[in-house]
């Protein structure tokens, strides 16, 4: 018998693998509907729906190996990091979907829970005021007009499967929708900065890198509580403290 493997767990959902199975547990039905319309619209190779029961979601395992992970050792060829930069930008060039994503919040709406965010690190402890303030001032960068392009609104590098120098899927589409496009690129190149040019020889040209950066500084920001929350750790090496910290 298959042994079950617990993929990601939180009070949110959870992801089992089952042999060459994926079950997604999210008892929030919505955020499940949203993910298989988001696979079926993407022009990028995505996991086959095997069945759905809500809360529970099947979908098939992907061939090949991730890029790494938040924290660890990035791997692949250079070729394999413009592959899927080469797949991002196919992404970002389909027709975007109606619904709004994760990465499509106004500037307004961004703003305000940053601040209030950014209150909450320094009064709770969490992170020093300096350091706050510092990333705090590179995310402004971020809060500019941008044209809505199809995101996937969480695109962890361990979200994207290679074999080789090819993309073979990629999985999680649970925050897609219309969005800034430079919030998958952030994303995908977090505590990563190193691949990004791999990643952009692939993607193409129209990238502002200083909007980039302050995503990674936006993102981490955001981030840091709600990991702490919920049993992760945003201080171990590599992750989102550090990359707050790797900021000037």
């Amino acid at each position: 018998m298959d042994e079950v493997e617990v993929v990601v767990a939180h009070s949110e959902r959870a992801t089992l693998r089952v042999g060459g199975v994926f079950l997604k547990v999210d008892a929030d039905r919505a955020r499940v509907d949203a993910e298989v319309e988001a696979m079926s619209r993407a022009p990028v190779p995505t996991p086959e729906v095997l069945w759905r029961e809500p809360p529970v979601l099947a979908l098939a395992a992907l061939p090949g190996t991730t890029l790494g992970r938040l924290g660890g050792p990035s791997t692949g060829s250079p070729a394999a990091w413009a592959a899927a930069g080469a797949a991002i930008r196919e992404l970002h060039d389909a027709p975007p979907p109606p619904r709004s994503g994760r990465a499509g919040r106004s500037a307004d709406a961004l703003a305000a829970e940053l601040d209030a965010e950014c209150a909450l690190l320094v009064t709770n402890g969490l992170l020093p005021a300096d350091l706050v303030t510092r990333n705090r001032r590179i995310a402004e960068a971020a809060f500019r007009p941008w044209t809505p392009a199809f995101t996937h609104g969480d695109l962890q590098i361990a979200h994207v499967f290679v074999d080789g120098d090819e993309v073979t899927g990629i999985i999680d589409w649970s925050e897609a929708g219309r969005g800034d496009a430079l919030y998958d690129l952030a994303t995908f190149t977090l505590g990563h900065e190193e691949r990004l040019d791999d990643v952009l020889a692939g993607y193409g040209t129209g990238v502002d890198l200083d909007v980039i950066r302050a995503w990674w500084s936006l993102r981490s920001l955001l981030a840091v509580r709600w990991l702490v929350e919920h049993g992760f750790d945003p201080f171990a090496p590599g992750c989102e403290v550090d990359v707050l910290r790797s900021r000037t």
